[in-house]
């Protein structure tokens, strides 16, 4: 990783991976008393305790806040930098004991994602960087997929999404696909070139996949809303269209894979 101006930043996001593996420490995967939501989300202690500590170790004057699990503050529209944090991203998996969960903490500069970090504490794994620097894999240099075909790659499918059945149509001989939790635990898995790329086909709120873009950015890899338009975070409304990563030279092969889905604007716009 090179220097970066956002080395600042990349001090805090450690620091606060390190402080949520930590808390992850106290509580048992497929062992925690959970709770639901409106809309049938779960939420643990391990949730609430989590974004407890992030918000001290990250947020500083003059910064902006938005977290799956605190009140949302309209002031942070008025911020030029704001944390956009998920402490605890594929919950599911977590109370089920599946090792596919993460704390995601991503860093948006004027709207735009450029720094981001997601700690996966089952696996042990960390992913870290920023758009000027490149990213860390367990403190090794990565880089997204270099693939320039489909043919062999490895997509990563939402775990829900299959179940549902919506990913029928990608069963493919040419490619793999693997159902896995947690969307910002699959973007860094494609940010760090372990995987190929991955999509979702339903909407995704600005707290799943911040960091994660901003890692598959700062690894080289293609990033978009599934109407094939650049990510926009810090919105009034968090909730995005759905999302498309891949490695750079998978994103025409990708797109058109994803035709029958894509609205027809974003198919026109390529």
């Amino acid at each position: 990783m090179t220097a970066s101006r956002y080395s600042d930043v990349l001090r805090r996001i450690e620091s606060a991976l390190e402080s949520a593996g930590a808390v992850f420490a106290r509580f048992t995967p497929g062992a925690i008393a959970t709770e639901y939501k409106a809309g049938h989300d779960p939420v643990t202690e391990a949730d609430r305790a989590v974004d407890r500590v992030l918000r001290e170790n990250l947020l500083r004057d003059g910064e902006g806040w938005l977290s799956e699990e605190s009140a949302d503050d309209m002031s942070r529209l008025n911020k030029s930098h704001v944390w956009v944090v998920d402490p605890l991203d594929g919950t599911r998996e977590f109370v089920a004991g599946i090792s596919e969960f993460c704390v995601s903490i991503g860093f948006v500069e004027e709207g735009c994602p450029v720094a981001g970090g997601i700690y996966n504490p089952a696996t042990k794994e960390s992913i870290l960087g920023a758009i000027d620097s490149g990213v860390l894999y367990n403190g090794h240099s990565v880089r997204a997929s270099q693939r320039t075909s489909l043919q062999g790659a490895l997509i990563l499918a939402s775990r829900s999404e299959v179940k549902r059945g919506e990913w029928q149509r990608f069963q493919s001989a040419e490619y793999q696909v693997r159902p896995t939790g947690s969307v910002a635990y699959k973007l860094g898995l494609v940010a760090a070139g372990k995987a190929d790329a991955t999509f979702t086909l339903t909407p995704k709120n600005e707290w799943d996949v911040a960091a994660g873009c901003a890692l598959v950015k700062s690894a080289g890899g293609f990033i978009a809303t599934l109407d094939n338009r650049p990510l926009r975070c810090n919105k009034r409304n968090p909730l995005l269209s759905g999302l498309v990563a891949s490695g750079a030279q998978l994103q025409e092969s990708l797109l058109h894979a994803l035709e029958g889905w894509l609205p027809l604007d974003a198919t026109r716009s390529r």
